[in-house]
């Protein structure tokens, strides 16, 4: 392919019958409105479901955005800016043994990687924040305001999105405290929460100051759908901060961007936050985040339990377990049923809880986006 040509997908199954445009239905399903039909999509797949699933491997489709247009999902897109570390750290391998590679990853982190390229978390060995004396120096480094690559080009935005769209648009607000985390790493950042809180909640005010200064050049020119957020501070044990330095600490820097998406008219806004998110999901809920993304159900609860408890307060996007996916007909069948009232009810949008794992075999999901249509589709 030529520079700045896109790859001819075609679509392996025909888009799902509507009367609604996808922006219009996606709206109205946040909202609790009518649709015609459930929103279609789902959150990506495994490295290792392009290289083994022969639909991917005969059709050359090799990553996530072009599978979206190859399974004809309903169409969404988001507006991001230059809200992280300019310039990155320089990517570059530091050591390697028989079996892994340790790289420098572009947020200064030390990351021992397989060198068969399978698909799994690094282990993270070092980072290059520990003290308050090395967060300064990224800092003056690294998180500019004044750096000129963080200007928006606004007029190229308003032209790869018209405002005649017939799809939802959203705008990202980054990340308060999951980007720390990748900073610091993991045991990297519960020490110091309570070694060095002051420069902790520092790099969060630096996050949320750099996410303000972009929402401040773009939401004037933009009807925005919603907002999105990543996190990624929870696992199977609940936060990997306490409740307390989430509340006093987090909470209140989304509760600065929320007044600017409020102002604009932006009303839904979601985190991608894996794991128990239900130790902190009450602040999430005050600081203006109302919607969990792709909510991992093994790591937390079915979603109905947190829909019957917060009521329209609270939506979802996910919650279809993965585990049961792997199962089969029978377990995939079983699963979708228990969602049919949440569906109804509005404020949930059911896909797989996370990207799609290769256990799962490819009959099994084509049964699954098959009975997904029967179940949700157009009546």
């Amino acid at each position: 392919m030529k520079d700045g040509m896109k790859k001819e997908i075609k679509p392996c199954r025909p888009k799902w019958k509507g009367t609604m445009t996808d922006r219009d239905r996606f709206n109205n399903q946040m909202h609790y409105r009518p649709v015609d039909r459930c929103f279609n999509r789902e959150f990506g797949y495994w490295k290792e479901n392009f290289k083994e699933w022969p639909i991917f491997v005969e059709n050359n489709i090799a990553n996530n955005e072009e599978a979206d247009v190859f399974f004809n999902f309903d169409v969404q897109h988001g507006i991001g800016g230059a809200i992280g570390l300019i310039p990155a750290f320089p990517q570059k391998v530091i050591s390697e043994t028989a079996t892994t590679r340790t790289i420098m990853n572009s947020e200064g982190l030390l990351a021992e990687m397989p060198k068969d390229g399978h698909d799994t978390i690094p282990h993270f060995t070092q980072a290059s924040i520990v003290t308050p004396d090395d967060w300064h120096r990224v800092k003056d480094e690294r998180y500019r305001r004044d750096d000129p690559k963080r200007k928006v080009d606004v007029e190229a935005l308003k032209r790869r999105h018209p405002a005649d769209r017939d799809y939802s648009l959203g705008v990202n607000c980054g990340s308060m405290i999951g980007r720390v985390r990748n900073m610091l790493t993991f045991e990297g950042l519960a020490y110091a929460c309570f070694d060095y809180p002051g420069m902790v909640e520092d790099m969060v005010e630096t996050q949320c100051v750099l996410v303000e200064d972009f929402l401040d050049q773009v939401l004037p020119h933009f009807e925005f759908d919603f907002a999105s957020n990543w996190e990624d501070i929870c696992f199977k044990s609940g936060p990997i901060v306490t409740v307390d330095f989430f509340k006093n600490v987090v909470m209140p820097r989304y509760k600065r961007i929320d007044r600017k998406l409020k102002a604009h008219g932006i009303d839904i806004w979601w985190s991608d936050c894996d794991g128990d998110v239900r130790p902190i999901l009450p602040y999430f809920l005050e600081g203006g985040i109302n919607c969990m993304f792709p909510y991992e159900v093994n790591s937390c609860c079915h979603p109905k339990e947190l829909l019957d408890e917060y009521g329209k307060d609270l939506r979802i996007m996910g919650g279809v377990d993965k585990i049961e996916l792997a199962k089969g007909p029978e377990a995939i069948k079983a699963y979708l049923e228990s969602l049919v009232p949440l569906v109804e009810r509005g404020g949930y949008i059911p896909f797989c809880d996370h990207r799609c794992p290769p256990n799962v075999k490819q009959e099994y999901y084509l049964y699954y986006l098959d009975l997904k249509e029967e179940m949700f589709g157009l009546k």
